[in-house]
């Protein structure tokens, strides 16, 4: 794919937001029942990734349907939980008008359940409004689309504020700027004793 076309892809106008948030919102009961983990749940989330993806005309790829595989232990019960969250977001009849790939297919139920799985209940991305907000914007991130009304450097703006994932970067690039500090204040304090203790045996 040439750098032009997909900067057009990137700049692609989606849907307007707000019809997606509440369509998170009120996730019907189906789709938000403990998923078929192991030996309990209900929903056999490889089955309804598989017809998902086979109603946009894609032939879903086995490595995607095996993670959520009601067997599996590849992932956890939250990835398949996120995974229900995304195939219902992704049977709204606005994102229907957009092409779906495999790739991008593969893209939202592999790296983008992983990010969101791996910092927030599903739960939570249901009922919390930021973290309602970060999936909606995510997947379309992913699809290379951007909210109906938006420029491109506001959408990309919003979800780095929202992200998760960008939120624990920071946290862990803070802690380790202050566990950093607190070594050298101690190397300077051991260098200052060690510089009056040779002092004092001289003299």
């Amino acid at each position: 794919m040439s750098e032009i076309l997909l900067s057009v892809l990137v700049k692609q106008e989606g849907p307007p937001l707000e019809p997606l948030l509440r369509r998170v919102l009120e996730t019907p009961a189906e789709f938000t029942a403990p998923p078929r983990y192991n030996d309990s749940g209900e929903t056999v989330v490889a089955a309804v990734v598989g017809d998902l993806q086979r109603n946009y005309g894609l032939i879903p790829a086995s490595s995607v349907l095996e993670r959520f595989d009601a067997s599996t232990r590849a992932t956890t019960r939250n990835h398949h939980a996120v995974a229900l969250l995304i195939a219902w977001l992704l049977t709204d009849n606005s994102l229907q008008s957009h092409p779906l790939t495999v790739h991008i297919a593969t893209t939202l139920f592999c790296e983008t359940v992983d990010e969101l799985a791996e910092q927030v209940s599903a739960q939570k991305l249901v009922v919390d409004p930021h973290r309602r907000e970060e999936l909606v914007r995510l997947v379309l991130a992913r699809w290379d689309l951007r909210p109906q009304g938006e420029s491109v450097a506001q959408a990309q703006d919003r979800l780095t504020s929202l992200s998760s994932a960008e939120r624990k970067r920071v946290l862990q690039a803070a802690q380790a700027a202050e566990r950093r500090a607190r070594e050298i204040r101690a190397a300077l304090a051991r260098k200052a004793a060690e510089e009056s203790a040779d002092k004092w045996t001289r003299e």
